[in-house]
């Protein structure tokens, strides 16, 4: 038995379009396009003027249908402010008898109210008393720790003019010294001061008081560093204390 043989002709497609021939016309060409028949001008004037006359009349119906619509809706607006008008009066009657029957029921709640307004009066007034006695406690409490503030600066105030009348008083009490000495010298016979001699004295006395004034302040200072190391030291001691606790527990 021999293999089939599934081989297939090999056809050109553009041999076979050439032997069809040439394809029928389906349809208008260019040349019928170009060619087709054109109106004159005179048919085109005549087109323009009937779509004018349309516009026209297409006008005076819109004008038409509107006037109409206008009118259904003047109706239509009628028929709501009435119905609004209906409406408000049945509100207002409603309101009236709700009125009336609050009446009648607060008239029959009034006895019973009177009762419970007096035990409420009562307590408001408790109420309010309490609230001027807390009111009276905190301004007295107020004002006492006004007064004690302000007593505080007046005393730190007087006790700064006092240091500074002292530090003035002091000064002015070399100097009636030094005043005096001079006049005793002079006096005695030790013959007239120079006025150089004198001003050398001022000088030596001013260097005198600047230097003692110079030692005070180096004196503060070394108390307050020494305070300052006292503080650091005796916070470190309690460090200490408190980590070897922890450890031993």
């Amino acid at each position: 038995m021999g293999k089939r043989d599934n081989r297939v002709a090999y056809m050109n497609p553009i041999a076979m379009a050439r032997a069809r021939g040439p394809a029928p016309n389906s349809g208008p060409t260019i040349q019928d396009y170009l060619n087709r028949p054109r109106p004159t001008w005179e048919e085109v004037k005549e087109q323009l003027e009937k779509k004018k006359k349309g516009s026209r009349a297409l006008a005076e119906f819109e004008e038409k249908m509107n006037e109409n619509w206008r009118k259904e809706l003047e109706k239509h607006r009628e028929k709501l402010l009435g119905g609004n008008e209906s409406s408000s009066k049945k509100k207002e009657k409603k309101k009236k008898e709700k009125k009336k029957s609050n009446r009648l029921s607060s008239s029959s709640s009034s006895s019973s109210s009177s009762d419970s307004s007096s035990s409420s009066s009562d307590s408001e007034d408790e109420d309010k008393k309490q609230g001027k006695k807390k009111r009276k406690k905190k301004y007295r409490s107020s004002r006492k720790s006004s007064a004690s503030s302000t007593s505080e600066s007046e005393s730190d105030s007087k006790d700064s003019t006092k240091k500074k009348r002292s530090k003035e008083d002091y000064e002015k009490e070399k100097e009636g010294k030094t005043h005096r000495r001079k006049r005793k010298k002079a006096d005695r016979g030790d013959g007239p001061l120079s006025s150089e001699s004198l001003s050398e004295s001022d000088q030596t006395e001013e260097v005198q008081v600047k230097k003692k004034k110079n030692t005070e302040d180096k004196d503060k200072t070394d108390k307050t560093r020494k305070r300052k190391k006292h503080k650091k030291h005796g916070k470190k001691k309690k460090k200490k204390i408190a980590g070897s606790n922890s450890d031993s527990e």
